[in-house]
C-alpha cells in the first residue's frame, strides 16, 4: 500500500484507460470511475446490477469545479456547500458534460464536494468528475467499511485503493437535497 498521493496516481491511470476503481470516500466506499466515459460508466452499472435509469451520483474536488457539469448553478448553492459540516450530494438541473447514461431522467445530476483526504486528492489529480456509487449489488446493504465489501464487487473493478481498509466504522450516507433553477430547496434524504 502506497501513500495517498501514489494511490490515487495509480488511480488516475486507470480512470484515463476507462477503468473502474474502487475507492475510500467521505461517506461509505465507492465504485468510481470517469463520469465523462459513456463506457466506463456503463461498466459501473453492470458491476452493481443496477437498472441504468437510476442516477448515479459524482465527487468533486472543489465547488469551482461543479460549474463544469452543470448549466446554471443556483446561488444558495454556493452557501449550503460552505456552511455544511457533513457530506451533501446536491442534486442540480441542466448536467452537462458528463456521459448521457449517468444522468436522471430529467436531465439533472447529483454532485458532491468531498472533503476526505484520500477522495479529494483524486478527484484533484484527475482534474474531472469521478463517479461515486455505493459499493454494493444493487438492493443489498450498503458495506459499512471495505471488509464487508462483497469479493464478486472487489473482483470485477480494475484497481482497489489500500488505503483505508483496514478502518472500520459507521460511515452515514451523505444528505441529499435538490435544488430547483430558482433555488427551491427539496430535501431527499437528511
Amino acid at each position: 500500500m502506497g501513500t495517498i498521493a501514489d494511490e490515487a496516481k495509480k488511480c488516475v491511470e486507470v480512470l484515463r484507460k476507462g477503468g473502474v476503481i474502487l475507492y475510500p470516500t467521505d461517506t461509505v466506499w465507492g465504485i468510481g470511475c470517469d463520469a465523462t466515459n459513456t463506457e466506463a460508466v456503463k461498466r459501473v452499472y453492470e458491476i452493481k446490477r443496477r437498472a441504468d435509469n437510476k442516477a448515479m451520483l459524482l465527487l468533486v474536488d472543489s465547488a469551482d469545479r461543479i460549474c463544469r457539469y452543470v448549466a446554471k448553478v443556483p446561488a444558495v448553492a454556493w452557501d449550503l456547500i460552505e456552511l455544511t459540516d457533513k457530506p451533501l450530494t446536491i442534486i442540480y438541473d441542466g448536467a452537462r458534460n458528463l456521459a448521457p447514461n449517468l444522468l436522471a431522467e430529467d436531465g439533472s445530476i447529483g454532485i458532491r464536494v468531498t472533503s476526505e483526504l484520500f477522495s479529494k486528492e483524486l478527484c484533484y489529480r484527475f482534474q474531472k468528475a469521478v463517479v461515486s456509487t455505493s459499493a454494493n449489488i444493487s438492493g443489498e446493504p450498503t458495506p459499512r467499511f471495505f471488509a464487508e465489501i462483497s469479493p464478486e464487487i472487489v473482483e470485477a473493478v480494475d484497481y482497489v485503493v489500500g488505503y483505508k481498509q483496514l478502518e472500520k466504522g459507521n460511515p452515514k450516507s451523505s444528505s441529499i437535497i435538490k435544488l430547483g433553477e430558482n433555488g427551491e430547496v427539496t430535501i431527499i434524504r437528511q
